[in-house]
């Protein structure tokens, strides 16, 4: 689901991820959970300061929580062996999503 007045594009800084209530339910679908322990566990903590993570609630049962990670937090969470549920892409989090994880979007 590209376009179409969503903010989703094809070249994006932010990969836009779905997640459903089976994936909130884990903990370890939680990056600020998951990714952090997995970066401490592979020495990748200097990692820290280049990856951003924002979260927004979704509107269905399909979609309970929406991520929007930059390119080297999606790097890190395909590493970890996670399959994301990618929507798209964007340039930046919307106004409504809150960090969850890392830092904050710049320019």
């Amino acid at each position: 689901m590209v376009g179409g007045g969503t903010g989703l594009d094809e070249t994006g800084n932010y990969w836009v991820i779905r997640q459903g209530v089976e994936e909130v339910r884990d903990l370890e679908s939680a990056p600020a959970v998951s990714m952090a322990a997995y970066l401490v566990e592979t020495g990748q903590e200097d990692l820290f300061r280049e990856l951003s993570v924002y979260v927004e609630r979704g509107a269905s049962r399909d979609e309970v929580r929406r991520l929007y990670m930059n390119e080297v937090a999606m790097r890190i969470w395909r590493d970890m062996g996670t399959v994301p549920d990618v929507m798209g892409r964007r340039h930046r989090p919307p106004q409504g999503a809150e960090l969850g994880f890392g830092v904050p979007f710049s320019e």
